[in-house]
């Protein structure tokens, strides 16, 4: 397989996770999708940002989250974040140490 036809058939995916999660999951939490697997749509959208940079693209944090939830993270939040548990808060805990760092 050419270069080309591996990024085509690689953004292909990226999009189909992007709506899987924004239409078809939307109640799945990101703090399970942590917990689970180690990341979530807020690393989907850190990640995008890393990209951008890496390709001189100056983006903010609000516009990657926007591009990966589809909507102002704030209404996201809103219309699908649902209160953590003690149990996912501590499981979360864990998994953010070991995924991405130490919390802040």
């Amino acid at each position: 397989m050419d270069d080309a036809t591996q990024m085509k058939l690689e953004a292909a995916t990226f999009r189909r996770l992007l709506q899987h999660l924004l239409h078809d999951r939307k109640d799945v939490q990101n703090i399970d999708m942590m917990n689970l697997a180690g990341f979530c749509r807020n690393c989907l959208s850190r990640w995008y940002q890393e990209a951008a940079a890496e390709e001189g693209i100056t983006l903010g944090k609000s516009e990657a989250r926007e591009i990966v939830y589809g909507m102002p993270y704030d209404d996201w939040r809103a219309q699908n974040q649902t209160e953590a548990t003690p149990e996912q808060i501590r499981a979360f805990d864990t998994a953010f140490a070991e995924n991405v760092g130490k919390p802040e």
